[in-house]
């Protein structure tokens, strides 16, 4: 009497190759300029904006809201700091952290988008 086939244990066939052919066909799209590239890089690029806008309103209040603060309170505006008067002191020294701190936080937001976005690309 013959012997019964051989079992044969297949473990995780091929998916390496259906990977790479997915990562291939986000960034086809995008180089060719499909629609769904189109929506690709439409969605960076509001995410991207949405961004930019919500840093330049909070510098616009902040910067825009101290003469506004100046104006309607005088008192304030007639405050000494460290032998500053303080509108002197606000522009001249703190300004510049807060904005070289907003450049920052923008520059580190950006780069997590993008890093998502291909992520989201790389997926699909």
């Amino acid at each position: 009497m013959s012997e019964p086939p051989r079992r044969v244990r297949i473990v995780a066939a091929r998916r390496t190759t259906a990977r790479a052919a997915s990562r291939r066909r986000g960034s086809h799209e995008i180089d060719e300029q499909t629609d769904v590239g189109q929506v690709y890089m439409g969605s960076l690029l509001r995410t991207q904006l949405r961004l930019a806008i919500g840093v330049c309103l909070t510098f616009a209040v902040l910067l825009g809201g101290l003469p506004l603060l100046f104006a309607t309170q005088p008192a304030v505006a007639d405050t000494v700091v460290l032998g500053l008067p303080l509108p002197w002191f606000l522009l001249g020294v703190v300004v510049h952290p807060v904005l070289a701190a907003g450049a920052w936080f923008y520059v580190r937001q950006t780069e997590r988008n993008e890093r998502d976005w291909v992520e989201l690309v790389e997926r699909s």
